[in-house]
């Protein structure tokens, strides 16, 4: 029967490979989007209605806050351990876990501000200027559900490291 850690790797691997490829979805649409815009500027003279406003709040989103787990997951954040590296093997773990606890605190309080943001934004409808009415508040919910998963993929790493007994 598998671990508690070992179920919670596999979930937060899970979540994160999800939200990588929703994150990629959304870059294969934006880049369509524009080439689409771009064609239909220089064909016939006009462009795609929104082009701007879709792609600076609903791709660029995604395409930034989603994968930020599946980074954590595969330790591509940036790591600079120059004096670390020097420590004894159980020093680096323990220094490991403290950071993971710090950045654990720092994306739980901005995955809950970003929670209470698009909560607020959702229930008002929030919208933004343009030639149509377009609605921002479905782009807000990219940040809790990108910090939430941050949040996994870091207890993930950290109960990995603890299992293993050597810092990531």
């Amino acid at each position: 029967m598998p671990s508690a850690t070992m179920m919670l790797e596999s979930l937060s691997n899970w979540i994160s490979k999800a939200t990588l490829i929703l994150s990629g979805l959304f870059l294969v649409l934006m880049a369509l989007h524009v080439t689409v815009d771009v064609t239909l500027r220089y064909v016939i003279g006009t462009s795609f209605p929104g082009t701007l406003e879709i792609v600076s709040f609903y791709y660029m989103v995604g395409v930034v806050f989603l994968p930020l787990a599946y980074a954590e997951l595969k330790q591509e954040h940036i790591n600079v351990d120059v004096v670390v590296g020097r420590f004894t093997p159980r020093t680096q773990l323990v220094l490991y876990i403290f950071a993971s606890l710090l950045g654990l605190v720092y994306f739980g309080l901005l995955g809950y501000q970003a929670l209470l943001d698009a909560i607020r934004t959702t229930s008002q409808l929030e919208t933004a200027m343009a030639n149509f009415k377009f609605y921002l508040w479905p782009s807000r919910w990219a940040l809790p559900v990108g910090f939430a998963a941050m949040c996994l993929a870091i207890l993930s790493n950290i109960a990995k490291a603890v299992r293993l007994r050597q810092a990531l």
